[in-house]
Parts: C-alpha cells; sequence; structure tokens
C-alpha cells in the first residue's frame, strides 16, 4: 500500500443532523459504527452538525489535517481507529508482511500533525498490540488491534470524568473561569477536559460563569466551545483574544482553566497558541492558572518543554479562512504556529484524571502518572 502524506479526496458525507432547539442533545465527537468511525465535522460548526463517515486511512489523515476531528484526547482515539482502518484490508499472510505494512500506515498517520501526545500514543498503542500477539495470525491481530482502539475510546470516557471530579473541587459555587481554544466534548470522547471540570461543577449544583477566548486564527472557542456550553446549558459570553487582561484587572474572572496537546515531564504543556499569553497575565493578577488534561497527554520521554515540536499551518487561516473579503495585502510574510509552550513555574496546577498535580512537577508527575 502506498500512502502519501497529501490531501486526499473528500471525505464522505453520511447525514446531516438537524440542530436540537431544545439544547439537550447528546455530542458524540467520534464513534465506531459498521466498520466506519463517525466523527463531527468541526470545521461546519457552529451553523451546520454534520457527521462524516471514515472507512479508511486516507481520509482519517485529511479529517486530522484539516482539523475536522480535533483535540488531543479526541487523536489519540482517531490515530489508533486510523491504523484499524489502514490495516483491515491487508492480504498478508506473515506477521513480516503485514508488520510492513502497518509502519507505512503509522508513519503515515504521524505525519498529520505534529504537537498532540495522544495522536502518537494511540498509534504506539496499536503497534504495540501487534508487536505482543506476533505469533498468532494476521486476522486475530487485526481484530485485537480494533479492540484496543474502542479500548481508548472508553478509557478516554472514564479519564474525562475523572479531570471533571477532580477538578471540580477546586471550583467555587459562584466563580468565573476563562477558557481558551475547546478543551470539551467536542475534543474529547465523552467530557471534555478543561470543560469537563466545569460541566462536573455545575452537576454539583455549583453556578459556574464562563469567558470563552475566541482563539485566533481558527476561532475554535469562538465556534466550538461557546457552541458545546450553550448546547449544556452553561452561562458563557465569548470575548476576543486581546480582551482577557483587561477582564483580570477589573477582577472578573476567578481562575483560568486550559487543555494541553503535550505535557513534558517538567510539567511544561503546550495548548493552542495565545495560552502561554494568558498564563503570564494571570501570574500577574495572581489568578491561578490550571492545565486540564489526562496522564496520556504526558510525555515522560522529553523532559522539558524546548523539545515540544510546534506545529505551523498554512498562511490562508490568517489571512482570509472566514472571509472572501480578504483586506490583507497580498504576498505578506505570515507566521502561523498552532501551539504556544506554558512554563511549568506559571501553571498552579495540572488536573490529571488520576489527581491534582502541583510543583514540584517532574517528582510528582512521575508518582501520580507513571
Amino acid at each position: 500500500m502506498l500512502l502519501e502524506a497529501s490531501p486526499a479526496s473528500p471525505v464522505k458525507l453520511r447525514c446531516i443532523y438537524a440542530d436540537d432547539k431544545q439544547g439537550n442533545m447528546e455530542i458524540k465527537t467520534l464513534e465506531f459504527r459498521n466498520n466506519k468511525v463517525r466523527i463531527i465535522d468541526q470545521t461546519k460548526l457552529p451553523h451546520k452538525l454534520e457527521y462524516i463517515d471514515i472507512d479508511n486511512v486516507k481520509d482519517m489523515w485529511q479529517a486530522i489535517k484539516e482539523l475536522k476531528v480535533r483535540g488531543a484526547p479526541a487523536l489519540g482515539a482517531a490515530a489508533a481507529l486510523g491504523v484499524y482502518l489502514g490495516i483491515s484490508r491487508s492480504k498478508a499472510k506473515t506477521f513480516g508482511e503485514f508488520a510492513r505494512e502497518l509502519n507505512k500506515i503509522t508513519g503515515y498517520l504521524a505525519s498529520s500533525r505534529p504537537t498532540a501526545r495522544n495522536l502518537f500514543w494511540g498509534i504506539e498503542r496499536a503497534c504495540s498490540v501487534a508487536v505482543k500477539n506476533n505469533r498468532k495470525p494476521v486476522a486475530e491481530i487485526k481484530k485485537l488491534i480494533l479492540k484496543e482502539a474502542l479500548a481508548i475510546i472508553e478509557e478516554d470516557r472514564r479519564a474525562c470524568r475523572n479531570i471533571g471530579r477532580f477538578g471540580a473541587k477546586l471550583i467555587g459555587r459562584d466563580e468565573t473561569i476563562l477558557t481558551v481554544c475547546n478543551a470539551g466534548i467536542l475534543a474529547t470522547i465523552d467530557y471534555g477536559t478543561a470543560l469537563g471540570v466545569i460541566y462536573r461543577a455545575k452537576a454539583e449544583g455549583k453556578r459556574p460563569k464562563v469567558f470563552s477566548c475566541e482563539t485566533r486564527p481558527l476561532l475554535q472557542g469562538a465556534r466550538l466551545t461557546t457552541w458545546e456550553l450553550m448546547k449544556k446549558g452553561v452561562d458563557v459570553t465569548l470575548i476576543s483574544d486581546n480582551m482577557a487582561a483587561h477582564l483580570m484587572k477589573e477582577g472578573k474572572i476567578d481562575k483560568v482553566i486550559a487543555g494541553a496537546d503535550r505535557i513534558a515531564a517538567n510539567g511544561d504543556s503546550a495548548n493552542k497558541i495565545g495560552t502561554l499569553g494568558l498564563a503570564v497575565i494571570s501570574a500577574y493578577h495572581k489568578i491561578p492558572f490550571y492545565i486540564a488534561a489526562p496522564c496520556s497527554t504526558i510525555d515522560q520521554g522529553i523532559h522539558s518543554g524546548k523539545e515540544i515540536t510546534i506545529e505551523e499551518r498554512k498562511a490562508q487561516e490568517i489571512t482570509g479562512l472566514f472571509t472572501d473579503d480578504i483586506r490583507i495585502l497580498k504576498g505578506i510574510e505570515v507566521y502561523n504556529p498552532a501551539f504556544d509552550v506554558t512554563p511549568h513555574e506559571l501553571i498552579t496546577a495540572i488536573i490529571t484524571d488520576k489527581g491534582v498535580v502541583r510543583s514540584p512537577y517532574k517528582e510528582n508527575i512521575k508518582k501520580l502518572c507513571a
């Protein structure tokens, strides 16, 4: 099988679901049905809720690259299922033949996006199953890879609920929380990380109010976070990214909670571009700044955030993604890093699925998330 890291044909559109006017809809970011992976096309939100069925690895690569599916935990499941889709039609008779195909498929999927730890973690889980069962028939190994991918989905459900449970203890009854990008249901399988804390706090009878940064240039906060919080009945107000310091100065923010795409062993955390700025101004205003992420997002193989690869994306996301009326000078050079890294010194605590980690991070992360 020859795979090239380039855009494939458009993914198959299965169906369009009508928006729920009552606001009590169940949001399913990703699920496995009839040997296909069904995802929400997040590039169409908030105006259209469209589900896409993916049945091959090229379409999965494209969906990840184009952010149709996104968010570190969701990418872990998508990547593992992508491995299964890639090898499900393999004609290999021996493990050697199968392993060569598997290496091509996993390398191809890994080329889609470089920063999120869970994407590689999901691929590694699928590969590990194959290696451990190398003496079994190829058909059996395929089934075991699928079983592992489905296990990742269920593990993420539990992880998100645990993050919500641990994080809600840090939230007061009537506090206002600032968040950036989307670290909710749409970024995970079930409940969210940063937003999972808010959902759990609300379920416990608290009354959290949320300010959502729009999150330039792709507006994940404006398009995705506000959409799902409104659907779930959470009080949410949208702000532009450059309003955060003003709100903090006015005393309108009690806490900041962000997600993470990769966390180094020392606690340095990579998240959507703009997160570092929020951490800096939070420290100045003495506002607690939390990262919420499962232990699977922690990369024990890197010592600090300096080793995290930062994805750079195309210029059009800045110059004209959401409008045909381009008012930026043509030919201007554009720098578009998708993430920045917040040093652990600026992080009050990391809320994980195994508990809340505080400084010293290197020691405590190792103890809790070994």
